[in-house]
């Protein structure tokens, strides 16, 4: 559906051509029908907008190397996204690619936060983790804490919230067989304990919940892969060095977010160096799944939460992506373009 992409690329005086998802393509035909009703009144050229539906990988394959495409934004898998990314720079004359790919946006428990709001944090990540069924770019998948009794209430409050939950619908099939095969895979994997299992079937998923260690965790790459949807993992650590030591694992992530109160400020300090590395937007005290659209928002990553570290899909700035920057010297004032004049 046409959405933050389509109204920058638009902003910046770019055409626009939106591949449909063929898991909803009714809305995306309705999306098109109020865009063109916009065109029309406000007497625009109907060139610059148009919708292609098509389900299948030929479709999106053609259109990034069609020669009049000059830019491409994506939202999706890393493995989709990837393989479009390499079609535009194997091109004969190579375009940018703005894929958003995959994160599993992991959160720090500081001790004192955790000591004094355990149980809020927990309640709170449960109804963050499961918002529309998991399946928000950013949800928050990984809770680094210090083993202890403080952490066996934030899981035990977690545990209650996500309990709470029934089957949520997820947007394709595929999305649901994806989601329970990597469910399966963290289960299988050495060392991760079920907290909270679950049985779900169709397109329906239901929330999950896994334990691990700091040391487990550094040595099973395959778990700080994404799994889309509700599934929680907590990574107990034996103190906030080892904290430091998670981080540095991180592939790139979308963000990175600290639950901190004022006596964890010199610990939080000595994490954020490391965030700023690994993450585009760094939070404290909050759920990284409400992205507001604004000035500041940078909603993109390093590799391979993004493929352009240096772009945001949401905010403002999120119109640099379709715009060259030109640099005009010594140029006559009457000759510069009518508008920086």
């Amino acid at each position: 559906v046409a959405g933050g992409d389509t109204a920058s690329a638009l902003a910046a005086g770019c055409p626009v051509v939106v591949k449909g998802h063929s898991a909803h393509p009714g809305t995306g035909e309705i999306v098109a029908q109020a865009i063109d009703a916009a065109i029309k009144k406000c007497g625009v050229h109907p060139g610059v907008f148009s919708l292609i539906q098509g389900g299948k990988r030929d479709v999106g394959q053609s259109l990034v190397q069609h020669p009049l495409i000059k830019a491409v934004g994506f939202t999706g898998s890393l493995g989709g996204g990837r393989a479009l990314y390499d079609l535009c720079a194997a091109r004969p004359e190579p375009i940018p690619f703005f894929g958003e790919l995959g994160s599993v946006n992991p959160m720090f428990l500081m001790p004192n936060a955790v000591k004094a709001r355990g149980a809020e944090i927990g309640k709170g990540w449960a109804g963050s983790l499961t918002m529309g069924a998991g399946q928000f770019c950013t949800n928050p998948g990984i809770a680094v804490v210090i083993e202890g009794p403080d952490a066996d209430a934030f899981v035990a409050a977690a545990t209650e919230g996500l309990s709470g939950v029934g089957p949520q619908t997820m947007l394709t099939d595929g999305m649901a067989e994806t989601y329970r095969a990597g469910a399966k895979r963290v289960a299988a994997t050495s060392g991760v304990k079920e907290v909270l299992t679950t049985s779900c079937d169709l397109r329906n998923a239901t929330p999950y919940l896994f334990e691990t260690t700091g040391e487990n965790w550094l040595a099973n790459h395959e778990l700080g892969e994404e799994v889309f949807g509700p599934l929680g993992l907590v990574v107990r650590v034996k103190d906030v060095a080892e904290m430091r030591k998670i981080a540095k694992s991180l592939e790139g992530q979308l963000t990175c977010t600290l639950h901190l109160d004022a006596a964890d400020a010199a610990d939080a300090r000595s994490l954020l160096p490391i965030l700023e590395h690994k993450a585009g937007r760094v939070l404290a005290n909050g759920f990284p799944t409400g992205v507001e659209v604004s000035d500041t928002m940078v909603h993109g990553g390093p590799y391979p939460a993004s493929t352009n570290f240096g772009a945001t899909s949401v905010g403002t700035m999120a119109i640099r992506r379709f715009l060259r920057p030109v640099c005009y010297q010594n140029i006559p004032t009457d000759v510069l373009p009518a508008d920086i004049a």
